[in-house]
């Protein structure tokens, strides 16, 4: 069983930073796809980066130059640094793990609330 848990949201005005950071539950990135989704209030949750067991980024279109996601193996964590926020960044941000098998399985942290003032 992986456990996420996210930490590191808050509010912001627009134009600042944050930066989210999941915590997992072991050594996983060989296994899993690591990413960030967040879901606006009224919307479908939606991708927002993700990182391959390989290494591989992968970016939705409205965050990158602005959003950056890494991880740190040794510590078991995923980041995600978020720069030059906007209002429609904000969001619960959700950390998650994707298996490399199939069928793919999902785990997914609590998630952050991430709130961008105007």
């Amino acid at each position: 069983q992986v456990q996420l848990v996210e930490s590191g949201g808050g509010l912001v005005q627009s134009g600042g930073s944050l930066r989210l950071s999941c915590a997992t539950s072991g050594s996983i990135f060989d296994f899993y796809t690591m990413g960030w989704y967040r879901q606006a209030q009224g919307n479908q949750r939606e991708l927002v980066a993700t990182v391959t067991s390989a290494g591989i980024l992968t970016y939705a279109d409205s965050v990158k130059g602005r959003f950056t996601i890494s991880r740190d193996i040794d510590k078991s964590m995923v980041y995600l640094q978020m720069n030059s926020l906007r209002p429609e960044d904000t969001a619960v941000y959700y950390c998650n793990a994707q298996t490399i098998s199939w069928p793919p399985r999902d785990y997914w942290g609590q998630g952050t609330q991430v709130t961008v003032s105007s």
